[in-house]
């Protein structure tokens, strides 16, 4: 058993029944290693890194569920031990090397090792995910997928100087829609697939529960250093509620379609 009991629940879940159309995902909301793993040859400050989780996500996350009264499934162990935004067989879920720093207990994990982890820390978020979703979808309620990130100001020593990221894979009604309300409170630093985009294989949680049920989806991206504190993290919560909101509203306005 790679987890014991004692450490906790995979996952946690947050206003399951809230009222919000919004379902949040909040992939890489923590940096716990299991106690099996010890650090995987880290040092701690190295785990508490953006490499070892989104900083400044979960809380983003938890104010956006706390606004919009939006559902949110949250994961609460490492994305070096299982990247929850990978499928089992990519390579990255498992990730030997992040960025500049080695994994060193990430090296020639045999295929008992993965499916493992994948058994213990990308199944049981992902069928939560499913379970409320398709609970929702039985009884007629809409569902819109936006799930939560931050980004590292700079990446392999170049600097990023964009704000907020807007990310979709191939259906981009909700970012587009985000995108015009950006554009109408003319907010600066906030780009379409920004610091990535579908090709760099960052859509996985996307196209598993969005794209895979029609319904309108999303992925946010905001630079971490932007919510490295409650005061930045609550404006950029409020800032992103209110263009989901205007989004929302604006794509039933026009006819268009949450389900596709």
């Amino acid at each position: 058993m790679l987890i014991d009991p004692s450490e906790g629940p995979v996952f946690a879940v947050h206003r399951e029944n809230g009222a919000s159309d919004v379902v949040l995902v909040c992939e890489h909301a923590a940096h716990t290693i299991p106690r099996k793993l010890g650090t995987l040859g880290l040092e701690e400050a190295t785990l508490k890194s953006h490499i070892g989780w989104d900083p400044g996500a979960a809380n983003v996350a938890e104010r956006l569920s706390e606004i919009l009264d939006a559902p949110l499934v949250m994961q609460r162990f490492s994305r070096l031990v299982y990247d929850c935004n990978r499928p089992p067989e990519a390579a990255d879920a498992y990730p030997e090397r992040s960025e500049i720093y080695s994994v060193p207990g990430n090296q020639n994990l045999s295929e008992e090792d993965r499916a493992c982890r994948a058994e213990a820390l990308y199944h049981p978020f992902h069928n939560a995910i499913d379970a409320l979703i398709d609970s929702r979808l039985s009884v007629g309620r809409r569902v819109v997928l936006v799930t939560v990130h931050s980004f590292t100001p700079v990446y392999f020593g170049k600097p990023r100087d964009g704000l907020l990221g807007i990310l979709h894979d191939a259906d981009s009604r909700l970012a587009d829609a985000m995108l015009a309300a950006v554009a109408k409170e003319k907010l600066e630093g906030v780009r379409r697939n920004y610091p990535y985009g579908a090709d760099d294989g960052v859509t996985h949680t996307l196209k598993r529960h969005g794209l895979a049920r029609q319904i309108a989806n999303v992925m946010l991206e905001i630079r971490n250093d932007l919510i490295a504190d409650a005061p930045g993290q609550e404006l950029w919560a409020d800032r992103i509620a209110r263009l989901l909101r205007t989004a929302l509203s604006d794509l039933e306005e026009q006819g268009g379609r949450l389900h596709a």
